[in-house]
This record gives structure tokens, sequence and C-alpha cells, in this order.
């Protein structure tokens, strides 16, 4: 670990990441909603049918984040790319206010894609703000990732309030003017262009190595949490029921956020003063990861109050598992990667994660018989991870003396 010295944020930064606040407030109100509002009384349809078609539009992020980013990086720049990307999402959700189908299809298709230009764009460009300066880059998307949270939270917060004081029609329009004002710190923020500087940390190769167990790496986080998922959902109904004199109905929604808010304060504050290996992060992350699955075991099948503990301990865990592990990566790929390219850099991190989240959905038939065994995966395999991380920075530093040791003195 060592202090950094003479490297600072600028205003950029902040525009940037309130331009995130805004944008997932908008996204993450709308998707509170859109299920509720599919099998109520507008659109009556089946619960499992709504599921499906949240479903879809949920998968097809994918290929509209690809689309956005190669589009943003190739044709028309990140900027245009974010400002179309914005425009698109808003007037997707202005259209769920068309009381059919067709506004419903119309308006998730829209959200979808412009979501898809706006954020390997947003990301990409301000990853680009950190080019000279990469030790803050942890500290730069941890930023990036608290404005991200705390959009998600008070999202959720106002358009749920919205939708049960007047409608779902007052959420869905302030889900756009949202995203219509997640434009301004846009417009405040300099247009710079960063198109001809190169990378040059490192081969090729290596590049491609680092970038490649990034991937993989937030891969399997995902992966594995995934497979602790049903039994979470099912603790958390459970829970629901039995502190509602405790916690208002909305804790609900937004308690995955909860620590996450605090936690990257923190990290935020500490790592913009002291820089330490970001695979070391990672590998604090997945430890992390583990104790919070893993703790889920000491919490009997039908819970009581007293367990309730256990699982808001959990909770703690894995925010502290989060924020060393989702900012980090976009650090490395940041750092890493061709700065021409980043967007589509980026948006191509999630086929891997989709892939993985493909091969675990497998077992979730199994899984769902028997949760705890999702749990149990689940912990064996973040804790394995997590101590290969510390064989593999264990090797790298014995290499690195190695080489240090037979360079040659003048």
């Amino acid at each position: 670990m060592e202090k950094i010295k003479n490297q600072y944020h600028t205003k950029e930064t902040l525009y940037f990441a309130l331009s995130r606040m805004f944008e997932r407030a908008s996204y993450y109100g709308f998707k509170t909603l859109v299920v509720i509002y599919m099998v109520g009384e507008t659109l009556k349809m089946e619960r499992s049918e709504a599921l499906s078609i949240y479903g879809w539009i949920t998968a097809s992020l994918v290929f509209s984040q690809i689309l956005g980013a190669v589009l943003g990086d190739l044709v028309i720049g990140n900027r245009k790319s974010m400002i179309l990307g914005a425009i698109t999402q808003a007037i997707g959700a202005f259209c769920l206010c068309i009381p059919s189908t067709t506004g419903l299809y119309l308006g998730l298709f829209l959200i979808a894609l412009g979501s898809g230009f706006f954020t390997p764009n947003l990301i990409s460009n301000f990853g680009k703000l950190y080019l000279n300066k990469t030790k803050l880059l942890d500290s730069g998307f941890t930023i990036f990732y608290l404005a991200t949270n705390l959009g998600a939270f008070l999202g959720v917060l106002l358009i749920w309030y919205l939708k049960d004081k007047f409608g779902f029609n007052a959420g869905f329009i302030v889900a756009g003017l949202l995203m219509l004002i997640s434009l301004i710190p846009i417009f405040l923020s300099k247009e710079k262009h960063f198109e001809e500087t190169e990378n040059k940390r490192g081969g090729l190769n290596k590049r491609i190595l680092i970038i490649g167990m990034a991937f993989i790496l937030v891969a399997l986080f995902r992966g594995f949490n995934d497979l602790s998922y049903i039994r979470t959902t099912d603790l958390q109904l459970q829970f629901k029921e039995l502190s509602n004199f405790v916690f208002p109905e909305y804790f609900w929604q937004v308690n995955d956020t909860i620590f996450l808010l605090p936690i990257s304060i923190i990290a935020i504050f500490l790592w913009n003063k002291f820089y330490s290996n970001q695979f070391f992060k990672i590998m604090l992350g997945f430890i992390f990861g583990a104790i919070a699955i893993g703790i889920l075991l000491l919490i009997p099948e039908v819970p009581t109050e007293q367990s309730l503990i256990v699982f808001i301990l959990s909770l703690l865990f894995f925010g502290i598992a989060e924020v060393h592990i989702v900012p980090v990566i976009y650090s490395i790929l940041t750092k890493y990667s061709n700065p021409k390219y980043l967007a589509i850099l980026v948006s191509l991190k999630f086929l891997p994660t989709a892939l993985i989240l493909f091969v675990f959905g497998a077992f979730n038939d199994k899984i769902y018989d028997n949760p705890i065994v999702g749990l149990k995966i689940g912990t064996i395999g973040m804790a394995i991870i997590g101590i290969g991380l510390i064989g593999f920075a264990h090797i790298c530093a014995k290499l690195k003396l190695y080489k240090t040791k037979k360079a040659p003195h003048f």
C-alpha cells in the first residue's frame, strides 16, 4: 500500500456521477413498478407472463449495450450516444403511461435501447477522466458506484411513493423526467477527446490476460451470489412478515443498498489517500462474499426474529464484498484497455456474466428444492477463489522479486 500524491478528482467526476445517479433513479424506479403494473387492473396480465416479459427485457440489455457501445466508440461518439440514450429512455418511460400493451411494449423496448446507449458510454467517458492518474481509478469508480446505488435507493423510494399517492402514471412520468435531468450534468461537462491516447501499461498479451481475468472474476462473483438468491429471497419474504413492526415495507425494496452507501463512502476516503493492488481488493471481495453467504447457513429453515440480526449482518458483509469488486473491475478495464474501444469493452463485460448465470441457472431446479445447497456452493466457490487469489498474489510478488534480483545493476 502506498500513499497517493498529487492526484485529484475533477468537477467532471461529479458531473458524470450525478448523471449516473439520476439515470439509475429513473431506471430502478421504473423497475419497481413495471411488473406490478403489468399484473394490475390496467393490463391484467398473468404473473408468469409479466415475469417472462421482464426477464426478456433484462436480458436484452446485454445486446443493447453492445450496440450502443459500438456506435459510441466507432460511429457517433460517446457523448452523442449518451444524449441519444437518455432521450430514448425518457420517451420509453412516458410511453408506459399509454394504458395498453402497445404502450407497454414500446416503452420497454425504448427503455432497454436507451439504457444500452447510455450506460457503457457514460462509464467509458468517466473512466477516461483517469487515464493519467490511474491510482485514483478505484476511488473514482467507487464515487461512480456510490452515485449508482444512491440513485437506485432514492429512485425506488420516490417513485414507489408517487405510485402509492397518485398512481402508476405519476411514477412513470417522474422516471422520464429524471432521465432528462440526467442530461444536465453531461451538458455542463466539457467534451474531451481521448482517441489519440495509447495504453502502454504492459504488453498486449499481459493486458488481454488481466482483462480476461477481470471478466471471469466478476462473472463468478455474480454466479455464486445468484446460487444463493432463492434462499435469500425466501428469507427476505419471511423476515418481511416477521418485522413489519420494525421496518417499513419500502425497506425490503432497498435493503441491499442500505450498507452499500456508507461502505462506499469509507472506501472512497481510504482509496483516495492510499493505493493498493486491485487484485488484492478483489480477493478481499470474494472472502467477504464467502462470509456473507456462509453466515446465512446459521439461519434455521423457519427463521425467528432473532435471526434477523444474522441476515442484516450478511447484507453488511455482502456490501463490503461488492464495493471491493464491482468498481474495481471497471478500474481494471479502464487501466488496461485501449481507450478508443473502452465502451465496447465495458459492454462485453456483461457477456461472460450472462454465460455464467445461464450455466449456473441450469441448477436452479435442484437448488429450488434444496436452497441450502446453493448457499453451500456459493460459500465454497467464493472461498476457493479468494484463497486462490491470495496464492496468485504471492506468486506474482515472488516473480517480481526474482526479476528485480536478476536485473543488472549499473
